[in-house]
């Protein structure tokens, strides 16, 4: 007797050559982590990424975004319903200096190359950084600039100049930077379902020279900070940042740098980011961010807040 497949009405709107059943989802983060996502689709365009979005909506199936698989942790049981990855690509210039870029595109290097080569800065501060413009504005994308004479954190909605977005409601819109409420690692997207189809940046001219030594510069303090994704993946700061003090100073002070559990460890470079040191699973993450947060509370009265986000199930 055949199987009934919940799944079927959905597939019927997408795109098989895009699809793929029970996809490993280690293989889509820069944790490299993460268990099978029932569905998982690559949406080739703008167009394509509002239809897969509309019939899960239609279907009632449960859907996540996924732009370079930055700053989340994926359970070891995966993901349930469709995952979509945003691969809306396109970098188009206007002669006043503003780029019009697809959610899918990579802020670093895709973006910020473009820029560099018309000698456009704004962008350049986020290099480095692994995200997508759609996870960009997700979540604020922020940087600690650390040249003294301009030591502050710069944030992208500083140049966001309007986004084109599928509203909760199904409407096709484009919208101003207030619309998105952005705050330290948040937006309106946080709590509001809608998608991000591609942004327009403001930019300014400046010579390439000087982008390149404020390029050298953010990349130098990461290096020095920062674990390499290619051996050590992970997800960057697993806590939010604490005004004056650090989360990742707290985790030291504590005694944590270093700390290993199964395949993940607290990196000896910088406690406030856990490493996969090879073939860790979430819970060996999960255990660590406990350890952190209990032993920070107790020892120091300081309650660390992740700023990672937890998908699918542990």
């Amino acid at each position: 007797m055949p199987t009934h497949d919940p799944f079927q009405p959905l597939i019927r709107h997408l795109d098989p050559s895009r699809l793929r059943r029970d996809e490993p989802m280690r293989r889509h983060t820069t944790f490299r982590i993460g268990g099978p996502a029932d569905l998982f689709y690559r949406a080739g365009d703008a167009d394509d990424l509002v239809r897969a979005v509309e019939a899960a909506r239609g279907c009632g199936v449960p859907y996540f975004l996924l732009g370079r698989g930055a700053n989340i942790l994926v359970g070891d049981r995966g993901i349930r319903g469709l995952v979509i990855r945003a691969d809306v690509g396109g970098i188009d210039f206007t002669d006043d200096g503003h780029v019009r870029a697809g959610a899918g595109v990579e802020v670093f290097p895709d973006l910020i190359e473009a820029c560099l080569a018309r000698e456009l800065g704004g962008l350049h501060h986020f290099v480095g950084i692994p995200s997508t413009v759609g996870g960009a504005l997700w979540q604020n994308l922020h940087f600690l600039s650390p040249a003294p004479e301009r030591e502050r954190t710069v944030f992208i909605e500083e140049v966001l100049e309007s986004a084109e977005i599928l509203t909760e409601e199904g409407d096709l819109r484009t919208v101003d930077v207030s619309y998105f409420e952005f705050g330290y690692d948040r937006s309106v997207l946080h709590h509001r379902d809608d998608v991000v189809l591609r942004a327009t940046f403001r930019l300014q001219p400046a010579p390439r020279d000087d982008l390149r030594r404020v390029i050298r510069e953010n990349l130098a303090w990461r290096d020095e900070r920062h674990p390499d994704l290619w051996l050590y993946p992970c997800a960057g700061s697993v806590f939010q940042k604490i005004e004056g003090i650090g989360a990742g100073r707290l985790i030291d002070e504590c005694g944590l740098k270093g700390r290993i559990h199964g395949g993940a460890g607290i990196f000896h470079k910088h406690a406030n980011i856990i490493v996969n040191l090879g073939g860790a699973t979430a819970a060996d993450v999960m255990a660590l961010v406990d350890l952190a947060r209990e032993t920070v509370l107790r020892e120091t009265g300081y309650e660390l807040v992740p700023e990672i986000s937890f998908v699918g199930e542990f």
